[in-house]
């Protein structure tokens, strides 16, 4: 079955472009001018991930990025907005990848495929190698359901980007890993022009763990070397 790729693009040559060059990929692809059309849609079915231009004509794209899909749906941000300030935003709001304007098709093509095949396990595919599910603390993580559940209770959900960087943190407990480390596993590119996009997810998924940002217990800083992952997972399932 194709993967189904929605587009929130109002620019109706780049909307063409995209969907020329994801089709001759292997995907279908349905576009969507205006936020209104693209909120019904996703009522009736979810995509297999969601490419959204943030300038549209009646909303912000990062509504979309931000609570518009479910978090276990890949979300990648193409926008002429190209600061450093935009690209941070975006990551922290849960986008999985984020793409400047002018783009080069192929480029294009290759990241979609790249977060496709990530989230893969995440959206119920094959286990990964520490499993579906892993136990530390007092939190569980549930990989394919997208979600972090808490002894006391709390159950949250995690977006594609933040459950695949967990996983990468889960699958290496105890081990530094680098900045360019985890954005090749998380986004399959170790080229980000600035650590602070890899900074961002951090603080994010700190936030989700109850992790003082100030003194972290779970996700620690090594400076000047990158991240480590301090409990070791005491259960896993497959």
């Amino acid at each position: 079955m194709k993967p189904l790729i929605y587009l929130v693009e109002d620019d109706a040559d780049i909307a063409r472009l995209i969907t020329r060059t994801l089709e001759q990929q292997g995907t279908e692809v349905r576009t969507f001018r205006r936020l209104a059309d693209f909120q019904r849609a996703v009522a009736l079915k979810a995509p297999d991930l969601c490419l959204v231009d943030l300038s549209l004509p009646d909303g912000d794209g990062l509504s979309v990025v931000h609570g518009g899909l479910p978090a276990s749906v890949p979300k990648i941000i193409v926008t002429g907005r190209g600061q450093l300030t935009d690209r941070v935003v975006g990551l922290e709001v849960g986008a999985d990848d984020y793409i400047v304007k002018p783009f080069e098709p192929r480029e294009l093509a290759a990241r979609v495929k790249a977060v496709l095949r990530r989230s893969q396990p995440v959206r119920g595919g094959p286990a990964t190698a520490s499993g579906r599910i892993a136990c530390f603390g007092d939190w569980t993580a549930d990989f394919e359901a997208c979600t972090l559940s808490h002894s006391d209770g709390e159950v949250m959900q995690l977006s594609a980007a933040e459950a695949t960087l967990l996983s990468a943190f889960t699958d290496a407990p105890g081990r530094v890993l680098s900045r360019n480390q985890l954005l090749d596993a998380t986004t399959g590119r170790a080229d980000e022009p600035t650590d602070r996009s890899m900074d961002a997810r951090i603080s994010r998924l700190r936030k989700k763990l109850r992790d003082d940002p100030y003194s972290p217990s779970i996700i620690r800083t090594v400076y000047g070397a990158g991240y480590v992952f301090c409990p070791v997972p005491s259960a896993q399932a497959t």
